[in-house]
C-alpha cells in the first residue's frame, strides 16, 4: 500500500466559474489530473494549476476530454478515431506548453469522463489515445480503470511503447463486472466519508472492493482517485490520506 498514490481531477475552473478547492486540496494529493481546456479549464487556469502542482511537488497528468464544455465532458461524442487522436494531441500540447514554462512535464494521461469510459469499452478508442500519447512522448504513461482486463490493456499499450497506471475509484460504486456504476444512477457516487475510508481500508488490507451487489472485486492498484469538487472535499481527502497511510 505504501506505493499507492492519491490522484485528483483538478484545474477544472473556467473563466469566472470556479470548480473545486485546488489550493487547499493540492498539498494532500500525489497526482493532479489537470483539465486541458476541452471539458473545463482555460489558459490562465492551466498556468496556475501547473504552478500550484509544481509548488506542492505533485506529479502532473493531462486530463483530456471530448470537446464538450456544456456537458463537462460527460457525454459521448461521435468522433472518428483520427479525431480522437487529434483532440488528445491538441490537449497534450496545450498543457505541455505551460509545463515547459514552469520547467516541469506531463507524466501521464488520464482521459476524462465519457472519453475515459469509452476508452475502457472500445479497444479502438483506447488504441487511438495510446497512439496519440506515443507520437507525443513515449515517457508519458496512460492511467486506466483497473479491471479483470488489465493484462490486455497493458499488452496493447506496450505495443506502442507506453506503460500503464492502474486506477481505483474510492468514491464510486462498481458493477459486478468491474465497471463503474453509471452516473445516471443515484448510487453511482459514494458521499459518506466513513464508507469511503472503510473501502480504502478493505482494499489496503485485503486487496479487494465490494461491488454494489456485495461481490468481492480483487484488483491491481497503483493509484486511488478521489473527487475534490464538493464542499466536503478537503476533510474527505484528509481522511483518505490518513486511511492510506
Amino acid at each position: 500500500m505504501a506505493t499507492i498514490r492519491l490522484n485528483c481531477d483538478m484545474g477544472e475552473s473556467f473563466g469566472i466559474w470556479k470548480m473545486g478547492l485546488d489550493d487547499q486540496v493540492m498539498p494532500y494529493i500525489d497526482m493532479a489530473n489537470l483539465a486541458c481546456g476541452f471539458h473545463a479549464s482555460d489558459a490562465v487556469t492551466m498556468n496556475k494549476s501547473v504552478a500550484l502542482a509544481k509548488q506542492n511537488n505533485v506529479t502532473i497528468g493531462a486530463h483530456p476530454a471530448y470537446q464538450d464544455l456544456v456537458g463537462f465532458g460527460r457525454r459521448t461524442m461521435q468522433c472518428s478515431l483520427e479525431e480522437i487522436k487529434s483532440i488528445v494531441l491538441y490537449q497534450l500540447g496545450a498543457l505541455s506548453a505551460f509545463c515547459k514554462a514552469h520547467k516541469t512535464a506531463i507524466s501521464y494521461v488520464k482521459p476524462h469522463g465519457a472519453l475515459y469510459n469509452d476508452m475502457m469499452r472500445d479497444e479502438n478508442i483506447y488504441k487511438a489515445i495510446v497512439s496519440a500519447i506515443a507520437s507525443f512522448d513515449k515517457n508519458i504513461k496512460i492511467m486506466i480503470l483497473s479491471s479483470p482486463k488489465n493484462e490486455a490493456y497493458k499488452h496493447t499499450a506496450l505495443l506502442y511503447g507506453i506503460n500503464v497506471i492502474y486506477e481505483v475509484f474510492a468514491d464510486r460504486n462498481y458493477n459486478d463486472d468491474g465497471t463503474l456504476v453509471s452516473r445516471t444512477r443515484e448510487n453511482a457516487v459514494i458521499h459518506d466519508e466513513l464508507d469511503v475510508a472503510e473501502r480504502i481500508g478493505t482494499l489496503k488490507n485485503y486487496g479487494y472492493l465490494h461491488s454494489v451487489s456485495g461481490q468481492k472485486l480483487y484488483m491491481a492498484v497503483d493509484t486511488i482517485c478521489v473527487h475534490g469538487d464538493n464542499e466536503k472535499a478537503l476533510s474527505f481527502i484528509k481522511l483518505l490520506k490518513k486511511a492510506m497511510t
